[in-house]
């Protein structure tokens, strides 16, 4: 921004400001978009030197530059710097690497995004990184699990489907006692309602297709770091290769605008409909920390200021048939694995396939859910004709 405001701006305000200054750029209230590889420097001795503000698209533009000043502006004092990744899995992968090598040890919550354990048990495996799997809920109870060689503890609150919410202050109390980095997925959250930076992590990760896109319509990751860890990562991204296209970063920021508007309403609506479905006598349990009978909702309540649109929920025990008839009687819920846009989704999915360090038992089949932009009536009359399908098929 041009002037300074006089007192420190509330969030919503950082995400309509923060990574623009139309006074350098004639006015226009946005960045500009480049579109660059080949930076050209003035001189002989300038080139020899590196002696410009730009060396190589790659290595940043304007355009990167601000999407990066914004994020680490919403992520709040701590955070050093961030780095941007072409999506979240690219997000999760690089960060990993910035924090261990071969022969080292890391700890993985269990609950944690299914293709963050296919990279420890492909990518890290062949590497010599061995992973241990630990119950979300472990706690400080986590520093039995560690080893002389751990380098890293990897947090997701809530888990990925399953939803349990982890004691993150006091898993990265443990970590940084033993020496380990701690890194969390904070996509779910987001920085307007979890501080990462505030709860003990190093490295905190976003799928920002999700919220910060907000649209359903870019791949992008990023990983904001600590003072400790930015160079690791700043190295990691450099020598691997990495960047965002131009246009999805120019889409990253154009998200940010509007998520202080489209988070809450996401919260609010799904939060409206999770309780409605805790009524519904087809379903045994919702899964969502928001929720005053769910088993994690005091931690949330202590630790997060919001919720979005993302929970599950636990049918009673029904026959296959049933369940596919209620998804594809859903109007106004498509069925697709990701989430954070503008509209509902639905999955059919089952965490044992995966599962090493805890049982995942459920009572019937889950489905997971993402409430989106619609009238949350609208969602719920939806709702009603898919368990009416449900009851037809038995």
């Amino acid at each position: 921004m041009a002037k300074t405001p006089k007192t420190p701006p509330k969030p919503e305000t950082q995400l309509v400001n923060a990574g623009r200054d139309p006074k350098a750029y004639h006015g226009f209230v946005n960045p500009p978009v480049y579109h660059a590889s080949t930076v050209l420097y003035p001189t002989a001795a300038d080139q020899v030197a590196h002696r410009a503000r730009y060396s190589y698209g790659r290595r940043g533009t304007p355009t990167s530059e601000a999407l990066e000043n914004a994020l680490r502006e919403i992520e709040g004092d701590k955070c050093a710097g961030v780095a941007l990744l072409p999506s979240g899995l690219a997000a999760i992968s690089t960060a990993l690497l910035a924090s261990a090598g071969a022969g080292d040890h890391i700890l993985m919550s269990d609950s944690v995004y299914r293709p963050t354990r296919t990279f420890c048990e492909g990518v890290f495996k062949r590497m010599g990184v061995t992973t241990t799997y630990y119950d979300p809920l472990i706690g400080a109870g986590i520093a039995a699990l560690f080893k002389p060689n751990t380098k890293a503890v990897f947090v997701e609150a809530p888990g990925s489907q399953s939803f349990e919410m982890q004691d993150i202050p006091a898993i990265a109390r443990v970590a940084h006692d033993k020496g380990a980095t701690v890194l969390m997925d904070n996509t779910w959250a987001t920085p307007l309602y979890f501080k990462p930076f505030e709860k003990g992590v190093d490295l905190s990760i976003q799928a920002g297709t999700k919220y910060i896109g907000g649209h359903s319509d870019i791949m992008f990751g990023c990983v904001s770091a600590n003072a400790k860890m930015l160079p690791a990562l700043k190295e990691t991204v450099y020598t691997m290769g990495l960047c965002v296209g131009p246009d999805d970063m120019n889409l990253a920021l154009r998200g940010l605008r509007t998520m202080g508007v489209r988070l809450p309403r996401h919260f609010q609506s799904g939060l409206q409909i999770a309780r409605w479905l805790e009524q519904r006598p087809e379903v045994v349990r919702v899964l969502h920390p928001a929720l005053e009978s769910d088993p994690g909702h005091a931690i949330w309540q202590r630790d997060f200021t919001g919720a979005c649109g993302l929970f599950s929920i636990v049918l009673k025990p029904t026959s296959e048939k049933a369940v596919y008839a209620f998804m594809d009687e859903l109007a106004l819920f498509g069925m697709g694995f990701s989430w954070g846009g503008f509209e509902s989704l639905v999955i059919l999915f089952d965490c044992a396939e995966y599962r090493t360090a805890t049982p995942w038992k459920p009572e019937g089949p889950t489905l997971r859910f993402h409430i989106g932009l619609e009238d949350p009536g609208d969602l719920i009359a939806d709702l009603e004709g898919g368990f009416a399908a449900m009851a037809a098929a038995k």
